[in-house]
């Protein structure tokens, strides 16, 4: 995690944990350089983080406030966090029924550029929040950049494992989303009829350095599944 990331974490951090409240006038530049002993650059930049992600909005000659902060229970549609850190308001969990390494099949060989030799984990869970079902998740992993996962790692935050134990540097994604109505092989899991409605998210995530390492398909659940954006004129 770069400095600034770090600095912008930590900022963030305070302000849940103090449930400030919306248009609470933050420290200016100069007090925040003070308090967290980095240079002006680092806290520029991990300010226009924390405003690009919603957290903060800026009024130049006046200071740096709080924005009103998101619904509980709702997803961030078009950042990639993962359930992990959008949903930390709320219990959340996942049901593994699989984690098998497999050779991709022609569409996600294509998504994930795959060589001919490479091999992928797939994973298929349930995505839970407060015991219900949010979304039905099938992921793929490019064995050669994910070396190793397992059950217990898949039940928990893999974006976490990823960044924090194989050191990957996750860059930035794809999103595609889609409305659909279930088939007869989905709906179960969501504990849905075939033929209901749900929306469907697609998602290529890759390194830093451009190289797709993962490509997710998340069904969700058209009752329990609740979203929301934010936009930034800037």
């Amino acid at each position: 995690m770069l400095k600034y990331q770090d600095v912008a974490k930590k900022i963030q951090q305070a302000i849940y944990q103090q449930n400030l409240p919306k248009g609470t006038q933050l420290p200016n530049i100069e007090g925040l350089i003070q308090q967290y002993q980095v240079s002006r650059t680092t806290i520029i930049k991990a300010l226009n983080r924390l405003e690009r992600h919603g957290v903060i909005y800026q009024i130049q000659g006046s200071g740096i406030f709080v924005r009103q902060p998101k619904k509980q229970g709702y997803l961030n549609f078009l950042e990639s966090h993962g359930f992990s850190v959008d949903l930390n308001d709320l219990p959340g969990s996942s049901q593994v029924f699989n984690v098998d390494v497999m050779q991709p099949n022609v569409k996600v060989k294509e998504y994930l550029q795959c060589e001919d030799d490479e091999y992928v984990y797939y994973i298929k869970r349930l995505r839970l929040v407060e015991g219900k079902v949010y979304g039905f998740e099938q992921s793929y992993y490019r064995k050669k950049i994910v070396s190793y996962l397992n059950k217990e790692i898949a039940e928990n935050s893999i974006f976490s494992y990823v960044k924090d134990i194989c050191k990957v540097n996750i860059g930035f994604s794809d999103k595609y989303f889609k409305a659909i109505k279930l088939d007869e092989d989905i709906a179960p899991y969501l504990g849905l009829n075939a033929g209901d409605p749900a929306l469907c998210v697609e998602e290529i995530f890759y390194t830093s350095s451009g190289e797709p390492f993962d490509f997710s398909q998340i069904i969700y659940h058209y009752d329990n599944a609740k979203f929301f954006v934010q936009s930034h004129s800037k």
